[in-house]
């Protein structure tokens, strides 16, 4: 078999284990096909994907699936990624997918989709295609020659964003990669993209394999439990505190431990604020759930912070959004107790780290405070329960639509949307003015509704994601609505994997909001002195600047032109209508609308917490000058918690 033959087998006959449950760890590959991977792994895909093993012997795997090894059509190398993010997330990080390049730009493509998958710990396996190990032509076309070293290549952008790296320049040199490969991708601590560069010509070499190489494997999921002295010192921190917080982040779902989570809240009555990744940690009409943390997270949340005295993490990385830079956890007493499967994450604000399995350890937490009696002060629960009730009338408000003949505001296409899923549907965000609405306003209804990738906020990953998303629902695409939510910023990004929605017939419900520019990164230009220079999609004006009229792009008529049923929305009343249409749609569909610009009134609530933007320390326009005074003022909250 050639490497590229024997890599493919191999992967077929990978699985996952985690609670009696068994999945391929490699469901499916995607593939753009060039000079540097099309004779090699391309061919061996043709192979595959018609199933069996070495010898065409195929062999039960009890899932249905053989050792085929399914290809699915990219656009973009960088989508391709995402949409393997995406497939992996929704699978809870228990099965993900290769995605093969050529070399030069098909490989260097990856690199941020590489960081997205690291930053977010979910799995993904790249296959780029690279430059000749044996040199017989120096350089080859798409080579980088670097003077000082001959063996580098475009290939090695991808090691910083990979949790494991390794060139196969020899065939019998596959063996331990692809074994460690597998390793990383299964580590629930460990996890991320997973990079395996490829020499063309290595990869079309012939190798007498070991027969076991292709033996079944499964790769047990581990759930860690906590080491009795840090769950001793975990129960003492809670035991004392009079002013807990939870902080739910990622970790809880990729644990599944959201039925522990609200058991330990049931006994307990602490209040749990979510990170981006971790909303829908509990349901929104849960009592102890008090919505987004951070600068985009509810007052409820974030008022609750500034006093708690511990702060409980539970598989977060508290990113500077969570700690809103530092100023957000100011009672001068707080402590932090952080439970993550990482231990690097663990001791993050000079926790005391309770390293383990999210849902082994909220269930040995549970288990140790039983019989010991704790519970909050009932004042405590009575007083969130009241903040989270003013906080939902503050919703109803930025939901509320008076006139149906108007064009909705951003916050009130969300409210409609509000009124018409269930639990079934699942709602893909990434970057934008969007994930700050969503994370204060969305209503939570299932623990995998909520999918905004906020690690990397990356521009152009909701399509591509909602692919992966529909792949990894399997025979539930059909009855599962997943949604597409975009800008029109986001959308000029990456719209190219409609394409392959329309190809695979996939009912992606993809909403786009235009609003003529870049919203998010406008409010933030004007918040720091930069009076939204370059921010907004208009044409020049005579002074050389953007504050012309709105550009003529008709960003319905380019979906369509891609494949997609469009509905135009021009009013509230339209939009209702369209979503109800496209939510029940068998095909891939789009609703698109123009938002108006809310007023302070009647718009989304504004940050309840800060963020650190620096602004110029002098400058000669007076917005700049103002700005920089706010922020110092600002800064000098910040505190290191050691």
């Amino acid at each position: 078999m050639t490497t590229a033959q024997a890599l493919v087998a191999f992967l077929a006959r990978q699985y996952t284990e985690r609670d009696g449950r068994r999945q391929r760890l490699i469901s499916a590959t995607w593939g753009i096909f060039g000079h540097g991977n099309v004779a090699g792994i391309g061919q061996a895909l043709v192979e595959a994907a018609a199933g069996g093993g070495p010898g065409g012997t195929a062999h039960g795997t009890g899932n249905g699936a053989g050792h085929r090894m399914p290809y699915l059509q990219g656009r973009n190398e960088q989508a391709m990624v995402h949409a393997a993010v995406g497939y992996a997330r929704q699978s809870g990080r228990l099965s993900a997918q290769a995605v093969t390049t050529s070399i030069g730009p098909g490989a260097t493509n990856l690199v941020t989709g590489a960081a997205l998958a690291t930053i977010n710990r979910l799995p993904v396996l790249l296959l780029p295609g690279d430059t000749f190990a044996t040199r017989p032509a120096d350089p080859v076309l798409q080579q980088l020659e670097v003077p000082y070293a001959g063996d580098v290549s475009v290939n090695d952008c991808l090691r910083p964003v990979s949790r494991y790296f390794d060139r196969i320049t020899r065939p019998e040199a596959l063996i331990p990669a692809a074994l460690q490969a597998m390793r990383v991708l299964a580590d629930p601590a460990e996890t991320g993209a997973v990079t395996l560069a490829l020499p063309q010509d290595v990869q079309a070499e012939a190798y007498d394999w070991p027969e076991e190489f292709f033996a079944e494997r499964d790769w047990h999921i581990r759930r860690p439990a906590p080491d009795t002295h840090e769950l001793d010192a975990a129960v003492r921190a809670i035991r004392s505190a009079r002013r807990p917080l939870i902080v739910a982040g990622g970790g809880v779902r990729h644990s599944a431990a959201e039925e522990t989570l609200a058991a330990f809240t049931a006994a307990t009555r602490i209040p749990v604020a979510s990170t981006q990744a971790g909303k829908g940690a509990l349901r929104h009409d849960h009592p102890a759930d008090v919505g987004g943390i951070g600068h985009t997270g509810t007052a409820t949340a974030d008022d609750l912070a500034r006093t708690a005295d511990l702060v409980i993490g539970i598989g977060t990385r508290f990113s500077d959004f969570t700690t809103a830079s530092g100023t957000l956890f100011s009672n001068p007493a707080v402590r932090f107790l952080h439970l993550n499967i990482a231990a690097f994450d663990a001791h993050k604000l000079a926790a005391l780290p309770l390293v383990a399995d999210a849902r082994a350890g909220l269930e040995a937490l549970t288990a140790a405070l039983a019989g010991r009696g704790y519970r909050v002060d009932p004042a405590y629960e009575t007083e969130y329960a009241g903040a989270k009730e003013a906080w939902e009338e503050r919703v109803e408000a930025s939901f509320a639509t008076p006139d149906p003949t108007a064009r909705p505001t951003q916050a009130q296409v969300l409210g409609l949307l509000d009124t018409l899923v269930t639990e079934e549907d699942i709602l893909i965000n990434a970057a934008g003015s969007l994930p700050g609405d969503l994370h204060k306003l969305w209503r939570t209804r299932s623990r995998d509704q909520y999918h905004v990738e906020y690690g990397y906020s990356c521009m152009g990953y909701e399509i591509p994601a909602a692919i992966g998303v529909l792949l990894a629902a399997g025979t539930q695409q059909r009855t599962r609505p997943v949604w597409a939510l975009v800008g029109d910023g986001t959308y000029l990004m990456n719209p190219t994997e409609i394409v392959t929605a329309v190809q695979e017939n996939l009912p992606l419900k993809l909403l786009i909001l235009q609003n003529h520019g870049y919203a998010s990164i406008g409010g933030l230009s004007e918040s720091v002195g930069a009076e939204r220079f370059g921010t907004a999609y208009r044409h020049r004006d005579a002074d050389g600047g953007f504050t012309g009229p709105p550009l003529p792009v008709d960003l319905a008529a380019n979906a369509a032109s891609l494949g997609l049923r469009v509905l135009r929305a021009t009013t509230v009343d339209d939009l209702r209508k369209a979503l109800s249409e496209a939510r029940d749609a068998e095909g891939p569909t789009c609703v698109y609308v123009e938002t108006e610009t809310p007023d302070t009134v009647s718009g989304p609530p504004p940050a309840q917490a800060w963020w650190d933007v620096p602004v110029a320390e002098t400058a000669s326009r007076p917005a700049a000058v103002r700005a920089r005074e706010e922020y110092d003022r600002r800064v000098a909250a910040r505190r290191r918690h050691l």
